[in-house]
């Protein structure tokens, strides 16, 4: 982006909490040619996040974690949402290490070999976050129960679905965030070929260590 294709007149903190709210008033380029009059924008800003589905080749499953969404509180079927494994980005993290730690935190699981899927805005009419997507590798046999830091509100269950009855959840509409469904339509191309991958080192030894 050119430096004048983008004018930022004035900038106001409106509220700062666990989330950050601004209003800018601004000009910016036109397709038409030109800039815009001045316009009013209010962002919500709190950081870029990492995310992970978390995978088991061994026995084609996946680990999904069930918590309670705010956001979905109108929902039909309630505000408990099936998701994956997500956190916040602090200061001098890579997103890989935000995923393997939110993976330990919030689903038990330690994760092998991570993949990255995508990054992309998660709201950019509202947003500047970026989420980075991966694929984790787990083993699945001992996933379940209880998990979330107390101190941060979280009550969240681990979920283990075979690979197929995620997917399925996914088609019918019944898994309905963002972060999963991207991450499932992107896994249900790549599943195969995966696993074929991941089983296959696993057999000649050079499987990446669990870190």
């Amino acid at each position: 982006m050119r430096e004048k294709d983008l004018e930022i007149i004035e900038r106001e903190v409106c509220y700062q909490g666990f989330y950050r709210l601004e209003r800018l008033r601004l000009r910016h380029r036109l397709f038409a040619g030109g800039m815009s009059p001045p316009i009013v924008r209010e962002v919500i800003e709190k950081g870029d996040v990492a995310a992970v589905l978390l995978y088991d080749p061994r026995r084609d499953e996946v680990v999904m974690i069930e918590q309670f969404r705010i956001g979905a509180r109108d929902d039909p079927r309630g505000p408990w949402l099936l998701e994956i494994v997500a956190g916040l980005i602090e200061p001098g993290e890579t997103p890989e290490q935000v995923a393997r730690r939110e993976a330990l935190e919030e689903a038990g699981c330690t994760v092998g070999e991570l993949l990255p899927i995508s990054r992309f805005y998660t709201s950019p009419a509202k947003t500047a976050q970026r989420t980075h997507l991966f694929l984790g590798r787990v083993d699945s046999s001992r996933a379940g129960g209880l998990h979330g830091l107390a101190e941060e509100g979280e009550d969240i269950r681990v979920v283990r679905l075979a690979a197929a009855q995620a997917l399925a959840l996914a088609e019918q509409g019944r898994t309905d965030s963002s972060w999963p469904l991207i991450a499932l339509f992107w896994f249900a191309g790549h599943r195969d070929e995966i696993r074929r991958q991941w089983l296959a080192a696993d057999h000649v030894g050079i499987r990446t260590p669990l870190v």
